[in-house]
């Protein structure tokens, strides 16, 4: 791997392992100040709600600067959201402004992949990243609860600026404060990623229209990238299931809290360690797939889809923690194994097609999306009357439906539209052998 990829990794890490500390930290400002608990529950979706709504725009403005400086400005963004939480304002609002600077990192940090390195190292370093996020998911969550926690809070506050009034009088606040510290850090990694040398796509000048006019002339940009993604023989498949993936992992959380309630009469602070477990599985099917897949073969993954959902299906029977923890490590790894392959094929093809940033942008409201759209359908099968375990077995039943469906699509392309589908995968071939 080049130098610049490991600096890249750091700049990602230490990015994520923020975003997700300051969830927490969300979360208990909200919960001190006396919110409603679905504040506190909004928190998701309107961390989720910036990445479709600006999925037009943030792949544009990915591709049209140096990666490296989109990371930097997405990051400097961040800041300012947590700063808007210690100013006072809304923590709903200034967390919405967090997720508009995740929105905007996403198709740069992917997107720069393909443009450091070759397609054959395409796979191995969607592993390290997809490993580094999950490792920082689980990171950030523990720094998260320390950093607001009763001990390392009464540290935090005792400290002070001489002669200056910091307004940092509660825990929250203190952990607030420290992430900003670690924002910059993933700041000055950014400012150390080397140029690429590859050409930059501006965005669409209409200065005569005023900006308003100049955005608005990028949806039919997206659209058509969207289009032209979903109509590619393999963009189709590799972007359903990521798709389908990121909508599953997205609300998987939320259904391992759920069902350790239910099933093993865990608390919340214990079921939280199973999510744990949950993105430690996911992380070794990752590195396992980056060692072992070649780009070319990824669609060959495509049965580990159906096989998540059905053990989706079959946790239902599980009520011995000896038992789950190895149950939802091996479900963990099945998504892994998953994702690292056919992301990767995805951004090949993304690439090739339209460039990074759009195609990771691409990616970004789809998955998205299917975050919220499964996240309706799960609550909903609640709300119908369905106990916990019956809206688990639901959702099971149609994550398996979802990607036999999928696979099931592969295959009539195989059949139909064999010469194509060898040529598009004797590109990738070409491309790992040079």
């Amino acid at each position: 791997m080049k130098r610049g990829f490991y600096t890249i990794m750091a700049a990602q890490f230490f990015s994520s392992l923020a975003d997700n500390a300051l969830f927490v930290a969300a979360v208990e400002l909200l919960r001190t100040s006396g919110a409603p608990e679905w504040q506190r529950a909004a928190l998701v979706p309107m961390f989720a709600l910036f990445y479709v709504v600006l999925a037009p725009f943030v792949g544009a403005f990915a591709d049209a600067l140096p990666k490296g400086q989109v990371m930097f400005l997405s990051n400097a963004v961040k800041v300012v959201g947590c700063m808007l939480m210690l100013l006072g304002a809304h923590p709903l609002l200034a967390y919405a402004v967090v997720g508009l600077g995740a929105a905007a990192y996403s198709p740069a940090k992917y997107g720069i992949l393909t443009e450091l390195l070759p397609a054959s190292q395409l796979v191995r370093a969607n592993g390290w990243i997809e490993g580094l996020t999950i490792a920082s998911i689980i990171l950030g969550v523990l720094l998260g609860g320390q950093l607001v926690g009763p001990n390392l809070s009464h540290w935090l506050l005792l400290f002070d600026f001489p002669f200056i009034e910091t307004g940092v009088d509660t825990p929250a606040e203190s952990a607030i404060a420290t992430l900003i510290v670690v924002y910059a850090l993933a700041a000055w990694f950014n400012t150390r990623i080397p140029h690429t040398g590859v050409e930059m796509r501006a965005l669409r000048q209409h200065a005569e229209h005023g900006v308003l006019r100049s955005a608005l002339a990028l949806l039919p940009d997206f659209w058509d990238c969207n289009r032209r993604l979903w109509r590619d023989k393999l963009g189709q498949i590799t972007l359903a299931t990521t798709t389908l993936f990121w909508g599953v992992g997205g609300n998987l959380k939320f259904i391992v809290l759920a069902w350790a309630a239910v099933a093993l009469g865990y608390d919340t602070s214990q079921a939280s360690t199973l999510t744990g477990v949950v993105a430690l599985g996911t992380a070794i099917g990752a590195v396992v797939a980056s060692l072992h897949m070649r780009l070319d073969h990824a669609t060959r993954v495509l049965p580990m889809g159906i096989g998540m959902g059905v053990m989706l299906v079959l946790i239902i029977f599980i009520h011995q923690v000896g038992v789950a923890v190895p149950y939802l490590i091996l479900l963990g790894a099945l998504g892994g194994g998953l994702v690292v392959p056919m992301n990767a094929l995805l951004q090949h093809r993304g690439h090739r097609l339209m460039g990074a940033g759009r195609s990771i942008a691409v990616q970004n409201f789809n998955e998205q999306a299917s975050i919220l759209g499964l996240g309706v359908f799960y609550s909903l099968a609640l709300k119908l009357g369905l106990s916990v375990f019956g809206a688990i077995m639901v959702f099971g039943v149609a994550v398996a439906g979802m990607m036999w469906f999928i696979q099931r699509w592969h295959a009539y392309n195989c059949r139909h539209y064999g010469p194509e589908l060898e040529h598009l995968l004797r590109l990738a071939r070409q491309e790992i052998h040079h």
